[in-house]
C-alpha cells in the first residue's frame, strides 16, 4: 500500500481552504495513525507513506508553466492557484502532519522534489527493496540520496533548525 500525501488532504488542503471544520480536522488527526496501524497489523501489508514536497519558487514555476502549456492546463485547479498565497499555512500543516503522524511503525518518506527526475529516482530507491516481486535482484544497492528522501523525523528537525516550526 503506498500513501502520498493526498491521503491527507483532511490533514492538509481542506483546514487550510476551509473545506472541513476544526472538529472534522481534529477527529482525523486523532484517528490515522491507529487507521494505518491496522493496515499493517497482519504483517502482510506494507505501508509506504511519501511526501513530495516542493520548494515556494519551483512550485511557483511549475504553476506559470501549467498556466502556459495547453497540455498541462488541466493540472492547475483552484487551490493550486491560491497556494502561493497560502504558503505559510500549507507549511504549518505540513509540519504538524508530520509530527503528529510520522511513526515508528508508519514512517513519512519527504522526497525533495524540486528535481523530478532525483525524485522519481529516490522514490524507486525507496519502494524497490521495500516491495516483494518476482525477478528482484538482492544483490542491487539501493543506496539513498539523504539529500533528496529524508525521513519525516529528519524533516521535522530541519523544519524546526529553520525556524518552520510555527
Amino acid at each position: 500500500m503506498l500513501f502520498d500525501r493526498s491521503w491527507y488532504n483532511r490533514a492538509m488542503v481542506e483546514p487550510v481552504m476551509g473545506f472541513c471544520t476544526d472538529k472534522q480536522y481534529r477527529e482525523f488527526m486523532s484517528q490515522v495513525n491507529s487507521c494505518e496501524e491496522s493496515f499493517i497489523s497482519d504483517g502482510k501489508t506494507t505501508l509506504l507513506k511519501l511526501y513530495f514536497s516542493v520548494s515556494k519558487a519551483e512550485q511557483a514555476r511549475r504553476f506559470e508553466r501549467r498556466k502556459n502549456d495547453p497540455l498541462r492546463a488541466w493540472k492547475l485547479s483552484e487551490v493550486d492557484l491560491q497556494a502561493q498565497d497560502l504558503w505559510n499555512e500549507f507549511s504549518e500543516k505540513k509540519f504538524e502532519l508530520l509530527r503528529r503522524t510520522h511513526t515508528d511503525k508508519t514512517p513519512w518518506w519527504v522526497i525533495r522534489s524540486n528535481s523530478k527526475h532525483l525524485a522519481r529516482l529516490e522514490t524507486m530507491k525507496l519502494i524497490l527493496p521495500t516491495i516483494p516481486y518476482y525477478g528482484r535482484s538482492r544483490t542491487l544497492v539501493f543506496e539513498r540520496n539523504d539529500q533528496v528522501s529524508v525521513r519525516g523525523d529528519e524533516e521535522l528537525r530541519h523544519l524546526r533548525r529553520k525556524g518552520a516550526a510555527g
